[in-house]
């Protein structure tokens, strides 16, 4: 028996490691499909799921449509109605597909619970939200606020996180967990940025116009984090869970506390991609 488990998890390395090759090569979606005809074999109860969610599909937008619209179904506006949205979304704006594909490789790399490229695409909500948002954020650019505003209110009811559409949020983005997420409408999220769950990038509510944080690239932000008002977190800093931070934060350095303060310096190689919560020098 040990030998035949020992036999089978060479073989699912081996088959791991092919994944990685073909996901490497630049055919992120053959990699994932891949992943989902084996799942589906392993698994035969969820064969129907991944046949319809992914196997079903040509290309990696026509997945992620089907997909987010199957999520966010309502009696008001349709899945159908939505899939047409989010198809036309990936039509006329290229970088959806390509930030969807970042997105995906940065939560490969960064969460050690995920062992698959599949494996957010299908079942994280993070993920799954922040897709979401970059639509409702192609039609706030389009100013088709009400459709827009109707599907945070979606993503809020169903994933418990609540982006404004206006908000712009770079690629390479790990919404880890993600419930209890809070950005608000003037906010900037640069690429590769790590958020953990319970997060707040929110205005003191004395302000208009430009009230939300700036978190620049490579920033990690601990969980149930609040950073509030027009401030800046500086690349690659750090911020510690359950921080209060009102204040700019330089880049490379870790705060924590309530309020935050600097405890930490960090070197130019080691920023929020790292997932590493040791916070002192």
């Amino acid at each position: 028996m040990k030998s035949s488990i020992n036999q089978r998890y060479a073989t699912e390395l081996a088959e791991e490691s092919n994944i990685a090759e073909i996901a490497s090569a630049g055919s992120l979606w053959q990699a994932m499909r891949s992943e989902v005809k084996a799942r589906a074999e392993f698994e035969p109860i969820m064969a129907t799921y991944f046949q319809a969610t992914v196997l079903n599909h040509d290309t990696l937008e026509g997945s992620l449509s089907f997909l987010l619209a199957s999520k966010l179904d309502s009696s008001v506006v349709s899945s159908m109605a939505l899939r047409e949205i989010i198809q036309d979304a990936f039509a006329n704006e290229a970088s959806l597909t390509r930030a969807a594909e970042i997105d995906i490789k940065a939560t490969r790399d960064r969460d050690p619970a995920c062992n698959s490229y599949s494996t957010p695409f299908l079942f994280y909500k993070g993920f799954q939200a922040l897709q979401i948002h970059r639509v409702a954020h192609w039609l706030w650019v389009q100013e088709r606020h009400s459709l827009a505003f109707f599907l945070q209110n979606q993503v809020s009811t169903i994933f418990g996180v609540d982006i404004h559409p206006a908000a712009r949020i770079g690629c390479g983005i790990m919404l880890d967990h993600a419930t209890g997420l809070v950005i608000g409408e003037t906010a900037i999220v640069e690429d590769d940025v790590s958020i953990l769950h319970g997060v707040t990038l929110g205005g003191t509510g004395k302000e208009s116009d430009d009230r939300h944080p700036k978190v620049r690239s490579g920033v990690m932000i601990g969980a149930n984090a609040s950073i509030i008002g027009n401030i800046e977190i500086g690349e690659g800093a750090k911020v510690g869970a359950g921080s209060v931070v009102m204040k700019d934060v330089p880049p490379h350095v870790t705060v924590a506390g309530i309020p935050a303060k600097v405890i930490g310096k960090l070197n130019q190689e080691c920023d929020g991609r790292d997932m590493e919560q040791c916070f002192f020098d």
